[in-house]
């Protein structure tokens, strides 16, 4: 029997195991009800079998090798071709190019030679790329580059093919992937230089000094440490680079000063947009300063004696000695005010600008076809020809710049501005200036408080 101490202690262990209540003591005894079947259901459960009393079964099945000489003659029955790639190298013959590409063709190295558009190939500078397919035994089955001649014009596909015993050469436009890339330099000898370094194009480089010209001699107004970004497009064809586009957006910071510059797409227009400041104001000069592409001043704005007459007369405007046939061009962008002949003037053109400026354009000896009162003209739109119309005494052109209908000297006259942006034109474009804007913010981000964090591996 236990001990009185004993039975109380195991009774205090029982009544705090079950609890004093009814409810405690119902969940209490569930609970070990249930512990007490999950240790049984354990003892009770069947061990799994050992795979090594398991039965083994062995299947045999004969598989039919096939015969390898009917591999053989069914890979020689099947037409094979090769591709290769190779790229023109500096003093390359047709020969010497064809021999790297595999190709052993006689009659397809003369129907390259003799073929209008597939003599193409002969012109291909150093670096193009060219690919062909070949049979087995080197005849030319395909040869196909792309065609750049580097004056602006779109770029084509030459393709040449084989259709039997001959061949076919054709062009046809190449579809081209637009990239814009964004980079940066530092001048330290040269812009060029910089350029190269920092692997730019020279199409860019000559753009970025078009661009900054009136306001940056690059031949002596250089410093050491100069900066530029410069945002552009460049144009791929299966991943190879093309050609390069055009500057969409640069900025140059020259001996502590900044200059910027922001091309704006102008659908109208004849150069089809123009520089602009991020203010929205033109780069471009409103008027050329002479209506010939090359000339020399005969006679300047000042007084004379009068070629004709033989009396002294103030000449208000500026003759330019030329052949007669020489295109004249509109000095800026405006309207035909006046087309036709007037007097002395012969055949005369006046064009009327805006803000109050007028140009006119004298002795022409005909006009460009389809000129009439009130049509548009672009600068550097061709609006007539050189000639001796009117009292004139040998070919050239006579040219007057107008403030208010007063003429003034278009050699010494503070030449304005385009006009600026307005109205709807300015909030397209302050679209386009802000994306550059952040562009060049990421080309500089320390100055504009941009972090750059690199993240932890």
């Amino acid at each position: 029997m236990l001990p009185t101490d004993k039975l109380l202690s195991l009774g205090s262990s029982i009544k705090v195991l079950f609890g004093s209540s009814r409810k405690t003591r119902i969940i209490s005894s569930s609970a070990l009800f249930l512990a007490a079947c999950a240790f049984g259901a354990a003892g009770v459960a069947p061990m799994a079998p050992d795979p090594a009393d398991l039965p083994v079964k062995a299947i045999k099945q004969e598989l039919a090798i096939p015969d390898l000489s009917e591999q053989i003659a069914k890979l020689q029955a099947d037409e094979q071709s090769f591709v290769r790639e190779e790229r023109v190298r500096s003093g390359d013959t047709l020969a010497a190019l064809l021999s790297r590409l595999g190709v052993n063709d006689d009659a397809a190295a003369t129907f390259i030679k003799s073929d209008r558009i597939a003599r193409s190939v002969l012109q291909l500078k150093a670096g193009r790329r060219v690919q062909t397919q070949t049979a087995p035994d080197g005849t030319l089955l395909r040869l196909s580059t792309a065609l750049i001649d580097g004056s602006g014009n779109p770029v084509r596909n030459l393709v040449i093919a084989r259709n039997g015993d001959h061949f076919t050469a054709t062009e046809m436009p190449a579809a081209l992937e637009r990239r814009i890339e964004m980079n940066s330099g530092e001048i330290k000898s040269s812009l060029y230089a910089a350029t190269d370094a920092a692997q730019i194009p020279d199409a860019i480089a000559n753009q970025i000094v078009d661009m900054f010209a009136t306001n940056i001699d690059f031949a002596s107004d250089l410093r050491r440490g100069d900066r530029f970004n410069v945002v552009y497009e460049t144009f791929w064809q299966n991943g190879e680079y093309v050609r390069a586009g055009r500057v969409l957006a640069g900025e140059f910071v020259n001996a502590g000063n900044t200059y910027q510059a922001v091309w704006f797409d102008e659908p109208n227009s004849r150069q089809g947009g123009g520089y602009y400041s991020f203010d929205g104001k033109s780069l471009k000069k409103a008027f050329l300063k002479s209506p010939l592409e090359f000339s020399r001043i005969s006679s300047g704005f000042s007084m004379r004696l009068h070629p004709i007459s033989g009396r002294w007369k103030a000449h208000q405007g500026v003759d330019f000695a030329a052949a007669v046939g020489t295109p004249i061009r509109a000095s800026g962008d405006g309207t035909i005010d006046f087309v036709g002949t007037q007097n002395g003037y012969g055949n005369v053109v006046v064009i009327k600008h805006w803000n109050n400026y007028s140009t006119a354009y004298a002795h022409m000896s005909r006009f460009a076809s389809g000129l009439k009162k009130g049509s548009k003209v672009n600068q550097g739109e061709v609006i007539g020809y050189v000639g001796m119309t009117g009292w004139t005494t040998g070919p050239h052109l006579h040219y007057e710049f107008r403030v208010n209908n007063q003429p003034r000297d278009p050699m010494t006259v503070e030449v304005p501005n385009a006009q600026p942006l307005a109205g709807t034109e300015l909030q397209r474009f302050r679209t386009v200036a802000n994306d550059m804007r952040h562009r060049f913010a990421l080309l500089n981000p320390q100055e504009n408080g941009i972090k750059l964090k690199l993240a932890s591996k």
